[in-house]
């Protein structure tokens, strides 16, 4: 599928991290917190109106601001290859 922001995922979609956009500060901010190119992410939720944004990889969750969700390109899986990635 085509690379888009988190932001534009639905719901309780998976995808595959492709690249980080942003400046030094927010790609190790990022980074620090696993995420990082090539690594497997779930949307769980988010907020109407530029809401925080949640996020599971592997085991762990979290709540990221809209700004910084919006600077992770992030490819989909198709519907058949993400099923039970993270169920």
């Amino acid at each position: 599928m085509k690379p888009i922001e988190l932001t534009k995922m639905q719901s309780g979609e998976n995808g595959k991290i492709i690249s980080i956009s942003g400046g030094y500060g927010i790609i190790k901010k990022l980074e620090a917190l696993g995420i990082r190119p090539g690594v497997d992410i779930a949307k769980i939720s988010s907020q109407l109106m530029k809401g925080p944004v949640i996020v599971k990889l592997g085991n762990t969750r979290l709540a990221l601001g809209f700004g910084m969700a919006r600077r992770i390109i992030v490819e989909p899986y198709d519907k058949k290859d993400s099923a039970g990635v993270y169920e």
